[in-house]
């Protein structure tokens, strides 16, 4: 009941949350944005990455989200109230806590995410730099980090997203993500927007 109270106490005082997906990169958080997007939800994007082989649908990014680890004015993110944006979650810890945040988090199997990124290097000319076996411990990590913040910030409500199960239960994640969202979403719209031949990079 206190956290209740207290999520009411936070939007009298700051508004509306800010609707973020976040997730580690390819976990699917620009699948999230498109089906936020169809389902009739206003985004917080500006177009200047383009889509390209590796998110043929588009990135569904904002270029200032880039800068919150810095020093500066971050009072922009006041006017995306109501909004969905896309943020890592390596930037979560760097977002002031004068918004409310409903965060949508993205959850993937770290081999698909490794297979994923690497891939994505190789589509660039790009090397990683670490092996897999490490990169996958330090990613478990952060993640527990990034659990724990969300469970204790007061600026936090979070929906955990398996990115499988929306591949495989469009319809019912889609009413997940749009109960907990609300804005009068429309799930069936949301759910169509799934693509299943873009889940290209799969554990077994």
């Amino acid at each position: 009941m206190g956290s209740r109270v207290q999520q009411m106490m936070r939007k009298f005082r700051y508004g509306e949350p800010i609707v973020v997906v976040s997730g580690l990169p390819r976990s699917g958080t620009s699948m999230a944005m498109r089906m936020l997007e169809a389902g009739g939800m206003q985004l917080a994007i500006d177009g200047i990455r383009q889509a390209d082989e590796d998110n043929p649908r588009g990135y569904f990014e904002h270029e200032r989200v880039k800068d919150l680890d810095k020093e500066g004015d971050k009072d922009w993110l006041k006017q995306e109230r109501g909004r969905a944006i896309k943020i890592i979650s390596f930037l979560l810890p760097h977002l002031p806590a004068t918004n409310n945040y409903r965060v949508i988090f993205m959850q993937r199997d770290l081999r698909e995410v490794l297979a994923s990124q690497s891939k994505m290097l190789v589509n660039r000319g790009e090397d990683s730099g670490a092996e897999d076996e490490q990169m996958s411990s330090e990613y478990e990590q952060h993640l527990e980090r990034v659990a724990f913040l969300l469970r204790y910030r007061p600026q936090f409500e979070v929906l955990e997203v398996k990115h499988r199960e929306v591949i495989e239960s469009p319809l019912e994640q889609a009413r997940r993500m749009a109960a907990f969202v609300g804005h009068g979403l429309d799930a069936d719209k949301m759910a169509a927007a799934v693509e299943q031949q873009l889940y290209r990079n799969r554990a077994s």
